[in-house]
């Protein structure tokens, strides 16, 4: 599984922290961009698999992405 989230991001910190902490067996990476610029400048956002992942906060973000991960 593929996580990406986007330099310019500020949702991302937190979030990447805690998931590689919690999940060091997955692929998550910070990217120069993400490809998801109407998005990621006004959510925190992140992509898993090339599939577009946003939330309010990034603690809602974090909760999103942990669900998907455990569906996988």
């Amino acid at each position: 599984m593929k996580i990406r989230f986007c330099e310019k991001n500020n949702g991302k910190g937190k979030v990447y922290r805690q998931l590689c902490d919690e999940f060091p067996n997955h692929d998550i990476k910070i990217k120069d961009c993400v490809k998801q610029c109407s998005v990621c400048s006004e959510l925190p956002v992140a992509t898993i698999d090339k599939v577009r992942v946003t939330a309010r906060d990034g603690d809602g973000l974090y909760q999103k992405i942990v669900e998907i991960i455990q569906i996988k």
